[in-house]
């Protein structure tokens, strides 16, 4: 899954940056309200996380501007100000949830996995199609009862898949979510290569990986 980290303080940005990616994202990292703008203008991400004060534009009309524009990605708001009216004013200006400095690493990680969950509305945080199921918490996949072994990368992809499924997920969209640099896997085989061991472990299933030519791929249910 693609984050976009907007975060002024380097310390913090490099810390939150190597967490995430350690948790299994692909991280866009920025400095800045207008470099974050650009980013969300050019690609799509699953949530982000925006610090309050910052140059440029702040996280606060940074959301403004996403929300105003019908972005609706999921945004954590990180900020010192604790006061009751400062979390109210981010809350009602589009923020999806808010954390007060300093925080817990663990805690961050979770808020950002619920606000994932939020749009399905669904209390069960494990992701299915036929008999597979994939927890995001714990990064595992299992056909029915059996755990199957997953590189870092199958497991991105194979979450993409879950979680759009039926829908078809195109190259780009696969690339971009997967990979740090998603103009490598487009121009390559490399989606193929990891799409084809990616079936392999999954011929057991009763879902399958269907390639929709000139498109991308789609997880189909039984």
């Amino acid at each position: 899954m693609r984050v976009l980290v907007a975060e002024d303080d380097p310390g913090v940005r490099s810390v939150l940056e190597r967490g995430l990616r350690e948790h299994g994202y692909v991280v866009d990292a920025v400095a800045d309200g207008a470099a974050a703008f650009t980013h969300f203008a050019a690609y799509e991400y699953d949530v982000a996380v925006v610090d309050w004060r910052m140059p440029k534009v702040s996280g606060l009309e940074l959301v403004e501007r996403l929300r105003s524009g019908g972005n609706r990605t999921p945004i954590l708001m990180l900020t010192a100000r604790d006061a009751t009216e400062d979390r109210v004013t981010g809350l009602t200006k589009g923020a999806d949830d808010y954390l007060v400095k300093p925080f817990s690493f663990s805690e961050l990680v979770a808020r950002l996995g619920a606000l994932q969950r939020r749009p399905a509305l669904t209390v069960d945080p494990v992701v299915r199609c036929g008999d597979l199921a994939f927890d995001p918490a714990t990064r595992q996949l299992r056909i029915g009862d059996e755990l199957v072994v997953l590189t870092a990368t199958e497991s991105m992809l194979v979450e993409l898949l879950l979680r759009r499924s039926p829908a078809v997920v195109t190259r780009r969209t696969i690339a971009l979510h997967v990979w740090e640099d998603e103009a490598d896997a487009v121009g390559s085989n490399t989606i193929d290569v990891h799409i084809a061991r990616l079936r392999a472990k999954l011929a057991r299933a009763t879902a399958r990986i269907e390639t929709v030519r000139g498109s991308g791929y789609r997880l189909v249910p039984p």
